[in-house]
This record gives C-alpha cells, sequence and structure tokens, in this order.
C-alpha cells in the first residue's frame, strides 16, 4: 500500500510512505532536514508500523509540539487506520 500524507507543523512538507501489511518497505520525506529525514527513513525500513510509532510518537523539535519523526508516527497510524478501512 502506497500512502501519502502531509505534514502539519514542521520543515517537511509530505511524507511517502509504502507498507506490506504492518511492515514498512519504504518512507520519502518531501523537504526537511536532508541528513535527518534520509536517516530516519532508513532506519525504520523492514520495522513494523507498532514498533516505529511507539519509539516515535511525542518527539519534539524545539518548541514546535511535534518533529518529523513524530509526524511519520502520524502518517502511520493514519495510513494503518485507512488500510483497515478498505
Amino acid at each position: 500500500m502506497k500512502y501519502t500524507y502531509v505534514t502539519k507543523g514542521v520543515c517537511s512538507r509530505k511524507i511517502f510512505l509504502e507498507l506490506d501489511g504492518n511492515k514498512i518497505v519504504s518512507v520519502k520525506f518531501e523537504g526537511g532536514c536532508d541528513g535527518n529525514t534520509k536517516g530516519v527513513a532508513a532506519m525504520v525500513q523492514g520495522l513494523t508500523v507498532d514498533e516505529v510509532i511507539s519509539k516515535l510518537k511525542g518527539i519534539q523539535c524545539g518548541m514546535k509540539g511535534t518533529s518529523c519523526p513524530d509526524q511519520l508516527a502520524i502518517a502511520l497510524k493514519q495510513a494503518l487506520s485507512q488500510e483497515n478501512c478498505d
């Protein structure tokens, strides 16, 4: 399943996900801190959605109240819930 999430409150603009059931095949950020977003994307590849959400949910960047990793957790949760509705 492919899913695109429009981020809120962070430097990156979108997150592109590819999932195989509950497993993350690939993640790509549009915008944001290039090295950091590439690093996060590489680290989560092959993990389950639940593993990544539990590790990244709630991480903040400065005073923003969210971060690119937190937005990834939100995107994964939405993608999984959408897949379960289809």
